[in-house]
């Protein structure tokens, strides 16, 4: 198997790990801050910002083990877990508070 197609492998498990962890981790700050109009509407907005998290991320960890992966394996799997924590964060902080409410 060639690393690009782990690259492929591995950006089909991520990707979409990534977008239900980032969604799972804002919807718990939404309803601490008890954000939004009720569950329906909140789980829709999740399920398409999940989905563009999960777009980003398996482009992310496809690029990284496909192309960096060819050179060392141990370097590109570091660099898809920190930069996907770091998409998490970004996507959770951005997305906390809609219309600056704070809670």
């Amino acid at each position: 198997m060639t690393r690009g197609q782990w690259g492929c492998a591995v950006a089909s498990v991520a990707g979409p790990a990534t977008g239900v962890l980032g969604s799972v981790l804002l919807a718990a700050a939404w309803r601490a801050c008890d954000v939004g109009v009720n569950g329906a509407a909140n789980g829709l907005a999740l399920i398409f910002y999940g989905a563009v998290l999960v777009g980003v991320a398996a482009v992310w960890w496809g690029l990284r083990v496909g192309y960096v992966g060819r050179w060392n394996l141990a370097v590109a799997l570091a660099c898809g877990a920190v930069g996907t924590t770091v998409m998490i964060w970004i996507f959770v902080a951005l997305l906390q508070v809609p219309h600056g409410y704070r809670c």
